[in-house]
């Protein structure tokens, strides 16, 4: 069944995305979608993470990331780098990490 398919992707959000809560709404909109991963701010001033779960709601999240964000924030480019399916999540929830 193809709606019970596991995927997970990597992204990097580019833009007005520190300082305005980006990480903050990932998370909650992660934690709503029941996907896991996480996601944190680079020193390039972009956003980072993965996130995984099941297709439709992975695919729902990279619409959020790319088209919607935070509410005040401005995003300019959206990357979404190595797409594939999984059998398990690797995380057990969704996180902030570290800067870095």
């Amino acid at each position: 069944m193809t709606e019970d398919r596991l995927l997970s992707v990597e992204f990097e959000v580019y833009g007005e995305v520190q300082g305005v809560f980006f990480r903050k709404y990932t998370l909650q909109e992660a934690e709503r979608l029941g996907l896991v991963g996480w996601v944190r701010n680079t020193r390039r001033g972009t956003v980072l993470g993965i996130v995984q779960g099941p297709k439709d709601k992975v695919h729902k999240m990279k619409h959020w990331l790319c088209k919607k964000g935070s509410p005040r924030s401005a995003i300019n480019k959206c990357e979404l780098q190595n797409e594939r399916e999984i059998i398990h999540p690797e995380f057990s929830r969704f996180s902030i990490q570290p800067s870095g």
